[in-house]
């Protein structure tokens, strides 16, 4: 049975356990798909931005997607960031990912050399066409490039283009804006640490991608919104929303998604790789205050 390309629900972006002498740490990655997937979890992406995707090696990438693949069953949809900065690198991730055992692949447009609209349709044209089923991810704030609704509009009706992650602020609208510019054909998620998923979900969005450490927390309120209980929804989110909002933090995002982790028993050690910094002591006290009140 091939794996889902259908990616919609609560997908965790899994962070990337490390020791302390920073190489990677199989065993604690294990024990977070098995926690994500217990957690209620649709489904599970790597190498995404609170990944630290930036840090690995083609052969750690490979290795990654072995244990999640095995670890996550043969039907939950495995969705692969592909961060190149030309188009010939970016078919190389993406064949290397679909190689490895994703089914998705969650592609960032080029960003070193800023692309025209035409230049980003040839692109994700051209990586769509390697096999691999693409989603857009429209990230501005982390790759300085702009994907306006209509140009995801457009890049929708490509061969291989099935879905796109929004995460350009405000979302919610932008979300709404591509859902009914395809007649709702078109599958969009939201982003930034599900910062605004019950306004995305009410303009459409058929599922988040937040970090991967309160998939537990998160699923409940997910289905209770789904459910129609959107005041019992919201009041869950609310109390959500003090660590969220925490773990959106520029350059110690990373260490905040960990240091959770590490306090919850699911990975061995909080260590991030550089350019990713660790939070300090008196962040980490807040932070601590934060899971308290979550009688984490």
């Amino acid at each position: 049975m091939s794996r889902s390309t259908d990616v919609r629900g609560l997908i965790p972006v899994l962070a990337t356990p490390f020791h302390p002498d920073g190489s990677l740490d199989l065993e604690s990655l294990r024990r977070l798909v098995a926690f994500s997937v217990a957690s209620g979890a649709d489904g599970l992406a790597v190498f995404g931005f609170a990944s630290e995707g930036f840090t690995l090696t083609a052969a750690e990438r490979a290795a990654i997607l072995g244990v999640v693949c095995a670890e996550a069953g043969p039907d939950l949809p495995i969705v692969a960031g592909v961060s190149a900065t030309g188009t010939g690198d970016a078919v190389d991730q993406s064949l290397a990912a679909q190689a490895a055992g994703a089914s998705v692949g969650m592609v960032i447009p080029p960003f070193m050399v800023k692309p025209s609209p035409a230049q980003i349709v040839d692109f994700y044209g051209t990586v769509a066409a390697a096999g691999l089923p693409v989603m857009v991810q429209d990230a501005p704030a982390s790759t300085g490039v702009t994907l306006p609704a209509p140009l995801v509009v457009e890049l929708s009706k490509l061969d291989g283009v099935e879905s796109a992650k929004v995460e350009t602020q405000p979302t919610a609208p932008k979300v709404g804006a591509v859902i009914d510019a395809t007649a709702g054909e078109f599958p969009v998620l939201g982003g930034q640490n599900a910062l605004f998923v019950l306004e995305e979900y009410a303009r459409g969005a058929v599922g988040t991608m937040p970090a991967s450490e309160f998939p537990d927390l998160l699923a409940p309120v997910l289905r209770s919104y789904l459910a129609g209980a959107h005041a019992e929804a919201r009041a869950a989110f609310n109390r959500l929303l003090p660590l969220i909002r925490f773990g959106l933090q520029p350059g110690i995002a990373w260490s905040i998604h960990k240091y959770v982790l590490q306090r919850r028993g699911v990975i061995a050690s909080a260590t991030v790789r550089a350019p990713a910094v660790d939070a300090d002591a008196a962040t980490l006290a807040a932070l601590d205050l934060i899971l308290s009140d979550l009688s984490l």
